[in-house]
């Protein structure tokens, strides 16, 4: 089973309709669109700051990063190296990061269309 791994902040922050005003409403919005996505992959979504307390649904596990979102992925990346981990991020840094456990790197894109 592929782990799809979301940095939560950076995928919501790739378009500009707000989210600035509301993280963690914009972070629900990001995990339910999630949701509906095909079986076949363990989802988890990466939320910190303002975006914490997010709960988890059906299909989306949501870990609250303590310290840094970035670092938190780069954990999630280790732990699930050799087991078809895919990290969606736009961020140069952390796809270097998780490429070093073998992670594939998708764009913002993947899980959220420009609307």
């Amino acid at each position: 089973m592929t782990v799809l791994i979301v940095d939560a902040a950076n995928v919501v922050g790739s378009v500009p309709d707000g989210w600035w005003r509301d993280r963690r409403g914009a972070a629900e919005r990001l995990r339910d669109r999630l949701a509906l996505r095909d079986a076949g992959e363990e989802i988890i979504l990466v939320v910190e700051g303002a975006a914490r307390g997010v709960a988890s649904v059906p299909g989306v596990r949501v870990d609250e990063a303590p310290g840094s979102g970035d670092d938190r992925i780069v954990e999630l990346a280790a732990a699930h190296a050799g087991r078809g981990c895919v990290v969606v991020t736009a961020d140069r840094e952390l796809r270097e990061r998780v490429r070093a456990y073998g992670a594939e790197c998708a764009g913002p894109r993947s899980v959220r269309p420009l609307e």
